[in-house]
């Protein structure tokens, strides 16, 4: 997994790619989700058109963003699950995360 990050008008943009299965970058992740926290930036989108599989350390992390997020009083939502949809329904995440075809969807729902 890679990941880069971008504000956007006070919307957080996290653009991840490759595998999310575990390890340095995951760690690293969470640093930066916790950085944003401290900034008072509580609106995230996370894209996910890059990212080819998932697993259950993966689909962790993304919950516990989420809940992390909203429990911080802010919203985070997906963008692009095209490629891991079917792992996200299966998982019933898609009843959890307002989940948008596009950044842009997602981030204008944020406001």
């Amino acid at each position: 997994m890679k990941f880069t990050d971008d504000l956007q008008d006070n919307v957080v943009v996290f653009t991840i790619t490759g595998r999310i299965l575990g390890g340095n970058d995951l760690t690293m992740f969470r640093g930066r989700l916790q950085e944003y926290a401290n900034l008072n930036k509580y609106q995230i989108v996370i894209d996910l058109s890059g990212v080819d599989r998932i697993n259950s350390v993966g689909i962790g992390m993304l919950t516990s963003a989420y809940l992390t997020t909203r429990d911080s009083g802010g919203k985070l939502v997906l963008a692009n699950t095209t490629n891991i949809e079917s792992i996200l329904s299966m998982t019933r995440l898609l009843t959890i995360f307002e989940s948008f075809d596009s950044v842009d969807e997602a981030a204008r729902s944020l406001h």
